[in-house]
């Protein structure tokens, strides 16, 4: 079991079971939500987690062309969790969040396209130059 939080400790997550899938996203919007090159993101079953605390939602159109939901802290306004439209069943959760430096790197890197051409990633990873949610989609949407 795992747990997530914002800055300030308020919004938190208890994920009760390992992530489905752990990616990094360079899209223009988890780079903007992040402050970084790229966000790193882990899914999770819906089912599977439980959120305490008050957040605030944010809904926009991905880059998959699809909403997106980033739940965001008020008081710190640390992104810590979103619920992707395009996979229903699914919660994506910050890795930064995790505050735990032995989580597993990504299995993949989406939107390379927007990438920053310094950024490489050590070891066995796909690439991909835009989303990968037809290739994973039915793998993750399973029910477990």
């Amino acid at each position: 079991m795992a747990n997530a939080q914002c800055t300030c400790g308020i919004l938190r997550l208890v994920l009760r079971e390992p992530s489905k899938l752990v990616v990094a996203c360079h899209c223009f919007a988890c780079q903007r939500r992040t402050g970084a090159p790229f966000g790193v993101n882990a899914f999770y079953a819906i089912d599977t987690v439980e959120i305490s605390g008050s957040a605030t939602e944010f809904v926009h159109v991905g880059e998959s062309g699809r909403n997106v939901r980033p739940y965001f802290c008020p008081t710190c306004g640390s992104t810590v969790y979103w619920k992707p439209d395009a996979l229903p069943s699914m919660i994506g959760v910050a890795v930064g969040a995790l505050a735990d430096p032995d989580f597993p790197a990504p299995a993949i890197s989406i939107f390379e396209r927007s990438k920053h051409p310094w950024m490489h990633f050590e070891g066995q990873i796909e690439h991909f130059p835009a989303g990968a949610i037809r290739k994973y989609s039915p793998e993750l949407t399973r029910k477990v």
